[in-house]
């Protein structure tokens, strides 16, 4: 636990990343080896993924931000196409298709579970592809889109979920995964797209990589980028990955201990019946996010918005209201999150948002 200076309370961390020795150990031999980047390491990380994911093709790239920009690139969204994106999610989501030219057109969500609401899709002659966010590791009613539109997963946070009975990235044509320290599987920063096009696969490992043609001659067709990841890196994900049901198991421990305490007391989050959250985030929601926030940082508890209601954002003011969004970023709260959280942990926590509510 980390000292709080202004009350000499210790400080509930919002996250902190489940590595040691072993990740310490990996390190050191890719170090040892020469071979930092672009390497073995990279190939065994992507392997997998892919066997997590339950699909043909994983590629690692530079972060989740970055999977997520070369996998609208590689379905050919451009100017003139539009790309439905939930009103509700983190930035990025609907940055990488602007950036690509083409138009993120804001989507409400669902109130009650925070996901995209696929009665409020509205699929035009320039919708090109549906982007569909498993929030927090909530997987994503992917089964309930319109027929005919590519989907495109932002699985960012949903590794190790399933959405009935499938895993979460392979939901969609492409998925993509970021593993930010505040994910179940960290590098540290990296990204992902899982995907069993091999086509696509292929063209996101030439996007990757300067525009390089990955088999035959040095060729590149097509101006690419440098959003590789390491070796370092993969080998810290190695070991994380190959954890992943252990690690998944400590975060559902940890939020079925903060539901058991919070039940009637704030609304408390959950997966639909026979899927598997991914707990990425522990995200409740009640009444007055802002000051409970507030209340809750100055007694050492380093609680978060959830995400941002991207309407309220300059980038996408002009797209209009969207009362779930509103509704939802105004009571989300994102708790201490990981596996270090003791009992007493959860007690305080749970006790001091209690006495907010």
């Amino acid at each position: 636990m980390v000292p709080r200076a202004d009350t000499g309370a210790d400080v509930i961390r919002l996250a902190w990343p489940d590595v040691g020795e072993v990740e310490a150990a990996a390190v050191a031999e890719v170090l040892e080896s020469g071979q930092l980047t672009m390497g073995p390491k990279v190939d065994e990380f992507e392997l997998g993924l892919a066997h997590a994911c339950g699909t043909e093709h994983a590629v690692a790239v530079s972060s989740g931000t970055a999977a997520l920009y070369v996998a609208v690139l590689s379905l050919g969204i451009g100017p003139g196409d539009e790309v439905l994106v939930p009103a509700y999610t983190f930035p990025a989501t609907a940055n990488v298709v602007a950036l690509a030219g083409a138009r993120p057109v804001l989507v409400d969500v669902d109130p009650e579970t925070m996901n995209l609401d696929p009665a409020r899709l509205e699929a035009g002659s320039k919708t090109k592809a549906i982007i569909a966010v498993d929030l927090f590791g909530r997987p994503a009613p992917v089964e309930q889109l319109p027929e005919g539109v590519l989907v495109l997963e932002d699985a960012a946070g949903a590794l190790g979920a399933s959405r009935r009975g499938r895993p979460c990235g392979s939901l969609g044509a492409l998925a993509c995964l970021s593993f930010h320290p505040r994910k179940i599987v960290t590098t540290g920063e990296g990204g992902a797209v899982t995907t069993d096009d091999a086509e696509l696969a292929i063209a996101i490992r030439r996007m990757r990589h300067h525009g390089i043609e990955p088999r035959g001659d040095f060729e590149i067709a097509q101006p690419g980028l440098n959003y590789r990841l390491s070796d370092i890196l993969c080998a810290v994900g190695i070991p994380q990955l190959a954890r992943l049901d252990e690690l998944l198991a400590a975060r559902t421990r940890v939020a079925a201990g903060y539901t058991e305490r919070l039940r009637g007391v704030v609304q408390t989050p959950a997966a639909d019946e026979g899927d598997l959250h991914g707990w990425q985030a522990y995200v409740i929601q009640v009444d007055g996010a802002a000051e409970k926030i507030r209340a809750l940082r100055e007694q050492g508890i380093e609680a978060q918005v959830g995400t941002y209601a991207l309407h309220r954002l300059a980038a996408y003011r002009d797209q209009g209201d969207f009362p779930a969004a509103s509704r939802v970023f105004e009571r989300a709260i994102a708790l201490p999150f990981h596996t270090r959280l003791t009992e007493s942990d959860l007690d305080r926590v749970a006790e001091a948002v209690t006495a907010l509510a």
